[in-house]
């Protein structure tokens, strides 16, 4: 593998598109999507691409590496195959999407580009129709795209380009076995790219194995951020997503603001419960024609219109000074995109704020948004409903005074109301208080603590949670002290036997990453793992989805059906399983699906997601 002497610099003057070889419909799409200027990781890859090169390139996430090989595909698709051409493999369902919707966004003019997700979780049937009518690219996790392989739905002998998405992230989860077995089965004579935040060894060593003679490119990753942005975040489910932003409105001292959300059907929808809760809102996605974006433009710059729902797509090229906040209602998968929505504010040397919604398991964003900004952002507490109460009182309060400096009309209104007092015998605080109502209409002014909608939800969560787990430590299995994990009761956790085991070399990171992708888990879904040698037992939450266990049946990891099952003799199979709920030979505090991990050298630490 050949390397510059230096890592590739970012040009003073970077070409556009179309000098880079990018050309008509899929240019156009480009130009649609407001780009003007390629990424450095773009610019530095595209041509090497076009010109039929495999290409090595390490850059952070969000820098834009999906256009940088998405475009030189497109440019070159065969129509009348109807075989795959494409495979780009990504390590989770959600990265595999959104490749897939940045493919169909480029592809945007170009008629007849079928692309298809591939991921567990999602029933065969679809992906099997369209493989069946033919697919020109398909992105996929290596799980499920073994699975295909396997049961001979997917024909990889056409394929002309291969690419490796995030595969320091696949290394990571285990996938990399799973990857291997892929690149087996596919012809030589294909175009590889692998893209990497990071190059680890064996990283490298299966860039030199399975590319030929790749340039590799290097992109430094720099400061993005202007530092007078202050950056929060708020994590939150996505059924309080609305609520918790009214609640934050309410507060949050703002001119404009522009609310980021994912779909051009939820711009309408986040829009039009706003202005219910008597906010000046408005959407903006692709659909709008021309005129209606400047008039809704128009009125965000003088005032007539305070908050902008939008997409990203919408917003492209949007330069309002007025701008104060940016909430990030659906918090964006990859950083460049949050740097750009951000940027939407503390323009013109202005200070501005950012806030983005994160739920629970969106929460591994955070270390790539610090990344790419250098920043660090605070975490923000939801506001209560004493906060709301307050600042209401505080702007009634304002509103009075302003009316109070306008001599002539209050001196119009003096005898008005002298003569109601004369007649009725209403003390005038009565009647002050009367105008009051008559202003408020019938919204009322404060809110009741006892019917707040937040709250009533985290109740909800918190009673889930012990009925889950709580009753499990009141029925003798002693004090949360002696159990040296301290994180789940061993309650919580049922095992369960797959068919995977030493002989077959799988790691308890192939584990993890199989289940997760196919059975949409999350790292705290699982405890102890245990790998024998024709078997493993792994813990799962006690109260799984039926739903779930359908759908990993179907999985494979190292090329075997693992056929999960509940196991009932767990005890005899390793005895001391899961030995103190968490401490490994040495004592430390563990934890979590590592802690019982006993087929390996050493004790197996969680990954990072």
């Amino acid at each position: 593998m050949t390397q510059d002497e230096n890592p590739t610099p970012e040009p003073d003057l970077t070409p556009g598109f179309e000098e880079l070889g990018i050309s008509g419909p899929v240019l156009s799409a480009v130009r649609d999507l407001g780009y003007e200027t390629p990424s450095p990781i773009q610019a530095a890859t595209i041509p090497p691409l076009l010109a039929g090169r495999d290409v090595v390139g390490q850059a952070q996430t969000g820098t834009g590496k999906t256009a940088a090989f998405a475009l030189p595909i497109l440019e070159r698709l065969d129509f009348d195959q109807k075989n795959p051409q494409a495979l780009v493999l990504a390590p989770t369902r959600e990265l595999a999407l959104q490749v897939c919707e940045a493919f169909e966004s480029y592809a945007a003019h170009m008629r007849g580009v079928r692309v298809l997700p591939v991921y567990g979780g999602q029933g065969y049937g679809v992906q099997l129709s369209a493989l069946r009518r033919g697919v020109h690219v398909v992105v996929g996790t290596p799980g499920r795209i073994m699975d295909h392989l396997d049961k001979g739905t997917l024909d990889l002998s056409q394929l002309k380009y291969l690419v490796l998405d995030e595969a320091d992230e696949m290394l990571q989860m285990g996938f990399v076995e799973d990857v291997e077995t892929i690149l087996a089965q596919t012809p030589d004579d294909k175009q590889s790219a692998l893209f990497s935040a990071t190059m680890p060894n064996q990283i490298r060593r299966l860039a030199q194995k399975y590319l030929d003679d790749p340039q590799e490119i290097m992109i430094k990753s720099k400061t993005a951020t202007a530092t007078n942005i202050h950056q929060r975040y708020l994590v939150v489910s996505y059924q309080q997503k609305v609520d918790a932003l009214t609640r934050i409105l309410e507060v949050e001292d703002f001119e404009g603001v522009i609310v980021f959300v994912r779909t051009k059907n939820e711009t309408e929808t986040v829009a039009e419960k706003l202005r219910a809760r008597g906010f000046s809102a408005s959407a903006i996605n692709g659909d709008i024609p021309q005129a209606g974006r400047e008039r809704t433009i128009g009125q965000l710059k003088d005032g007539t219109l305070d908050i902008l729902v939008a997409t990203d797509v919408a917003a492209r090229g949007l330069d309002v000074d007025r701008i104060s906040h940016v909430v990030n209602f659906d918090i964006p998968t990859d950083t460049e995109s949050y740097v750009h929505r951000i940027g939407r504010t503390g323009r013109a040397g202005r200070s501005g704020e950012a806030i983005s919604f994160m739920t629970p398991r969106e929460r591994y964003m955070l270390k790539h948004i610090e990344k790419a900004t250098r920043q660090q952002p605070e975490q923000m507490q939801l506001p209560s409903l004493e906060d709301v109460n307050t600042t209401r009182l505080a702007r009634f309060d304002d509103a009075i005074t302003t009316a109070l400096d306008e001599t002539s009309r209050i001196e119009a209104f003096r005898d008005i109301i002298d003569h109601y007092v004369r007649h009725h015998d209403v003390p005038e605080s009565d009647v002050a208080a009367a105008l009051a109502v008559v202003a408020q209409g019938e919204t009322p002014l404060l809110l009741d603590p006892s019917n707040d909608p937040l709250a009533k939800a985290n109740r909800r969560q918190r009673d889930d949670r012990d009925d889950r787990g709580g009753r499990d430590r009141d029925r003798g299995r002693g004090e949360r002290g002696d159990r040296p994990g301290g994180r789940r009761d061993r309650g919580d956790f049922t095992p369960y036997r797959i068919e995977v085991g030493h002989h077959h070399r799988v790691s308890p990171g192939q584990i993890v990453g199989a289940l997760a992708n196919e059975g949409g888990l999350n790292r705290h879904d699982f405890g102890a793992i245990t790998i024998r040698p024709d078997f493993s037992i792994v813990e799962l939450p006690a109260n799984l989805d039926r739903a779930v266990l359908d759908r990993l049946r179907d999985t494979q990891i190292a090329g075997q059906y693992i056929e999960i099952k509940p196991d009932r003799f767990a005890q005899n199979h390793n005895k001391g399983y899961r030995k103190g709920g968490g401490r490994d030979r040495r004592g430390d505090d563990r934890g979590g699906y590592g802690s019982g991990y006993k087929g390996g050298k050493k004790p197996y630490r969680k990954p990072r997601y």
